[in-house]
């Protein structure tokens, strides 16, 4: 594994971290708890040390459950965690940004995950109306002096949102966390230059482009989890058509299309990990495989 300083931070986090969305039981599969404990104890064998959760990936805190009963059993020193905030869910999703619902919402993450700080605590997803509220990033700095979040981070929604990603310094954010894959390429233009330009850590979500760029799937296929089938069946034909003319002419013969997309997302200067979701220890160590592989970019081409 390979590690890199997260922005302005104190932290060196793995290039390959694992993402928990799919914990919370929105991607076609609901976990127990010695499944997720398998995920998380492959990684930490394969050196993977940044796991990403949110408050809203699942009912009632449901993945940050599972990732503090796991953590309450193995060292929590070991793990850089990075959680969000904005949101409820426990029958459906619903926004929650005054500063007294984000207050409870940290208490309850913090319970949640059996922890007394969150080394990541990032805005999650939020306009820019509530991005904008003083009082909410006063609150915040109050419970960074309090040892209760160690660092501040922005999840920005629209991957172009250079509102919020400009004004991370001001607002003591020390990364930006943003969909970047090799589908959608958005944060390269004006994202990614404000980020290296104030030296802010970039976790890159999505980089398999929710699956599609596994390799595993063929226009026509039919997704049934909740988020995935709210797509446009014509839209997914056409991604994955595209996915199939990237295989043939991009990735090398005997690399597998995963690994390699994850790489891709690495090989941008502005990147520091990457964050794929995996429902399997098999998952975690094909995604941990991306570490290994050395890309350099010429003229926007691959060369391995």
């Amino acid at each position: 594994m390979k590690y890199r300083r997260l922005g302005t931070t104190d932290l060196k986090v793995s290039v390959v971290g694992v993402g928990t969305w799919q914990f919370g039981g929105d991607w076609g599969k609901d976990f127990k708890q010695a499944e997720v404990d398998a995920i998380l104890t492959q990684a930490k064998d394969l050196g993977i040390n940044l796991i990403d959760t949110a408050e809203c990936y699942g009912p009632d805190h449901l993945s940050e459950s599972f990732i503090g009963d796991f953590l309450a059993r193995n060292n929590r020193h070991d793990w850089v965690l990075a959680s969000k905030f904005g949101h409820h869910w426990h029958t459906k999703w619903s926004n929650a940004w005054s500063v007294d619902d984000v207050r409870q919402q940290l208490e309850e993450s913090l319970r949640a995950l059996k922890t007394d700080y969150i080394d990541l605590y990032q805005f999650h997803s939020g306009s820019d109306e509530d991005f904008d509220n003083d009082d909410l990033w006063t609150m915040l700095d109050k419970q960074l002096q309090a040892g209760k979040i160690r660092n501040l981070g922005i999840s920005i929604g629209s991957n172009k949102n250079i509102h919020q990603t400009a004004q991370a310094t001001k607002r003591n954010a020390k990364a930006i966390q943003v969909v970047y894959n090799r589908l959608d390429q958005a944060p390269e233009a004006e994202v990614f230059p404000s980020c290296i330009e104030q030296d802010l850590g970039v976790l890159a979500r999505v980089p398999l482009a929710s699956g599609f760029l596994s390799g595993k799937y063929k226009p026509g296929v039919k997704f049934e989890d909740k988020v995935r089938k709210r797509r446009e069946q014509a839209d997914i034909d056409e991604q994955l058509k595209v996915v199939e003319q990237i295989k043939q002419t991009e990735v090398p013969e005997g690399v597998e299309m995963a690994q390699w997309a994850l790489a891709w997302c690495l090989q941008n200067p502005a990147v520091t990990c990457v964050i794929p979701g995996c429902k399997s220890p098999e998952q975690v160590i094909a995604n941990a495989k991306a570490a290994e592989l050395d890309i350099v970019a010429e003229d926007h081409r691959l060369a391995w």
